[in-house]
């Protein structure tokens, strides 16, 4: 397949730190302009030039990159507000935000400060990595300590302006003779080939989600974590606490990633419900008397309850961003907090959001979700959302977390997705 030629316009010049309320500001300036743009995201399979351009001159692509590498280190809230009011306007955009810089923070906490340098520098101090989970490659150790990665990795979101790119791979072989494990690496844009096969899905067709093929790409020794999975990073051995001051960069994998899906998911559904109080306003009852909306004692029911379940996520997921710092500022992690949080996501994406988006479906009207109406996307895309293979994570976490809870341990040849506490990373 052909390579998705793309033009990186990240900036050449160190800009100056925003505060936190104006990357918000910016991101409701941002947001409304992309709803009318959403079919043409979808044909795209990707937001546009421009859009990324105005991503860029926002500073989102900065928001999670540590200060002395030429970011923002943004109040943990405000990014995740940034993202839910890109994803309210464009859930296909959202998506492809979200999981183009969701990992930045795994690079600040773990790698080493030799190995931060050089990938903040590649990126011009921005950073912009899918990540996906599953091995489904191999990495040859070479002479001087590197590796190189070959294989094709499927649905990297992100990938048409990706600065770089992170997954797993099984080695061939250890350079000390070890048995191989699962590898986490970080890829900079020259190793590898975006392919141009992204669009062929229910929903979220513009999250820029391609395959992406290695042939032998070489990374340096210290860009890889052999052994370890992002999943099974241990917080406390998090190098980015003291590194950067900064307890954002020493908290759990596992749940910031749920966390970031979650966002995604309630940005979806808020726009779920702006569309229907778009159509409460303009369209009448379908039965006699053919009243407004408005004055129909069903559709304010109906619209209340939505509108009270999303504004109940965005405080779960508020409030979840705050007590992840908490916990990564203590140094409290264990693997029943990990796995508690975890079920904050599911209940926001498998509940709250879900059924606020089948509500308004249900009662939008046949006439509302035709081919290419807001509320036919937006149905589309949070399927799509719900079906996703992170959404599994939710589901592993809550047998495990009732695991830890009573003390049962895992039978043989199960796995957990979350870190086992005291492992050498």
């Amino acid at each position: 397949m052909p390579e998705a030629t793309l033009t990186s316009t990240a900036p050449q010049s160190e800009p100056a730190i925003p505060t936190d309320e104006e990357l918000f500001d910016r991101a409701r300036q941002i947001g409304p302009t992309l709803v009318k743009r959403q079919a043409e995201t979808e044909t795209l399979t990707r937001y546009a030039e421009d859009t990324h351009r105005a991503f860029s001159e926002a500073g989102f692509y900065r928001m999670l990159i540590p200060k002395r590498f030429g970011g923002y280190e943004c109040n943990l809230e405000t990014y995740f507000k940034v993202v839910r009011e890109i994803a309210r306007n464009c859930p296909s955009t959202g998506w492809m935000l979200s999981q183009s810089i969701n990992h930045t923070v795994t690079v600040g906490s773990f790698f080493s400060e030799e190995a931060q340098a050089a990938i903040f520098a590649e990126g011009n101090g921005e950073f912009r990595a899918p990540l996906t989970a599953k091995p489904e490659g191999t990495a040859e150790p070479t002479e001087d300590g590197g590796w190189k990665i070959y294989g094709t990795f499927h649905y990297n979101s992100g990938a048409p302006y990706s600065t770089h790119m992170m997954s797993h791979v099984i080695p061939t072989e250890m350079p000390d003779g070890s048995k191989p494990e699962p590898m986490l690496f970080i890829a900079p844009r020259h190793t590898y080939e975006i392919l141009d096969d992204w669009g062929d899905v229910l929903g979220l067709k513009g999250s820029g989600s391609n395959s992406i093929r290695f042939d032998g790409g070489y990374i340096p020794g210290n860009y890889a974590l052999p052994g370890q999975t992002f999943l099974t990073l241990d917080p406390k051995q998090a190098i980015g606490r003291n590194l950067h001051q900064n307890p954002m960069y020493a908290g759990s994998t596992l749940t910031f990633f749920l966390l970031g899906g979650a966002n995604v998911a309630t940005g979806t559904a808020m726009g779920a419900v702006d569309g229907y109080e778009d159509l409460l306003r303009t369209k009448q009852i379908p039965s006699p008397p053919f009243t407004p909306r408005t004055q129909d004692q069903d559709y304010q029911r109906w619209f209340g309850t939505a509108y009270g379940q999303i504004a109940t996520a965005q405080a779960a997921l508020d409030t979840y961003a705050r007590e992840w710092i908490d916990l990564s500022a203590r140094g409290a992690w264990t693997r029943e907090q990990d796995l508690r949080l975890a079920g904050i996501c599911r209940e926001v994406v498998n509940n709250l959001c879900w059924n606020a988006v089948h509500t308004v479906i249900r009662t939008a009207g046949s006439s509302s979700i035709r081919n290419g109406q807001r509320m036919e996307r937006v149905w589309r895309d949070y399927s799509q959302l719900y079906s996703h293979g992170w959404a599994f994570l939710h589901d592993v976490a809550a047998r495990d977390l009732t695991r830890e809870r009573v003390g049962a341990a895992l039978a043989a040849g199960e796995w957990s997705p979350t870190f086992n506490e005291g492992a050498k990373v």
